[in-house]
């Protein structure tokens, strides 16, 4: 599967093969309930697990979630530290389930900042799911849009330096192929809760053509009827990748 593979103009869309999603609201949610800040991340983790299930039963391809992004060190660091433990408990008591459920699991992003022993989680539980073949669950975890961008045209330099790459192939496709999500189709639908809306250098490359769908619901709020509903407006849209209306409707496509 390749990025090229989504550029079909469609107006009648079943459903989305890649999904992806920013996360918003879990401090907020908790902060409504006069709860610290972490309890809303915890019950973030609750709802992941039913949109997961969910996107597992629906076939789709691809799960795509905003975990952590490389600006969120910016935040207080008792809940950076409290977030890191999240996460490594998170990995540690799920990657059973993912690989019972033939989920598998890729985490994306710069992950030379984590402490050694959750870089070792990660390694083990991507290793353990590596053969399934049902959804890729993909979780951006330090990653930012313009971070990816900027390795990959660090490794195209290096190559065209070593004459493995000849300056005049360099192409979008050649790019494409050094972002970490080279082998898999790019989003068909974008999804953001919590009220903002706005990519916060979420897969910037690849969300170019994407359906964006911005919701006012909190991260734990938002279930499989959200999901449904986002879903059923993207099936509601015309795909045109720069062809014209009358072009899709009437299969005219060059």
């Amino acid at each position: 599967m390749t990025a090229a593979d989504n550029d079909k103009p469609s107006i009648n869309n079943g459903n989305p093969r890649h999904i992806a999603i920013i996360m918003d609201g879990n401090g907020r949610w908790a902060q409504k309930r006069l709860m610290p800040r972490i309890m809303g991340h915890y019950a973030g983790v609750k709802a992941v697990r039913k949109i997961v299930e969910y996107c597992a039963k629906q076939n789709i391809e691809v799960l795509s979630l905003f975990a952590f992004s490389s600006e969120n060190w910016r935040r207080p660091q008792d809940e950076v530290s409290l977030l890191m433990e999240l996460f490594m408990n998170t990995l540690q008591s799920e990657v059973d389930k993912l690989d019972k459920n033939n989920i598998r699991l890729k985490i994306i992003g710069d992950k030379s900042a984590f402490p050694e022993k959750l870089r070792e989680k990660i390694a083990t539980a991507e290793a353990q799911t590596a053969q399934n073949d049902g959804l890729t669950l993909l979780i951006a975890a330090n990653y930012g849009g313009r971070w990816d961008i900027t390795q990959a045209l660090r490794q195209i330099v290096a190559g065209v330096k070593s004459g493995e790459i000849e300056e005049q192939d360099i192409s979008e496709q050649l790019v494409n192929q050094y972002l970490v999500t080279a082998e898999l189709p790019e989003p068909d639908l974008f999804i953001r809760s919590g009220g903002e809306e706005r990519i916060s250098n979420f897969l910037l490359w690849q969300l170019a053509y994407t359906e964006f769908y911005f919701t006012d619901a909190l991260w734990p709020d938002f279930d499989q009827l959200a999901l449904e509903k986002a879903i059923g407006s993207f099936k509601g849209r015309q795909r045109r990748f720069g062809h014209t209306g009358e072009q899709v409707i009437d299969n005219r496509v060059l």
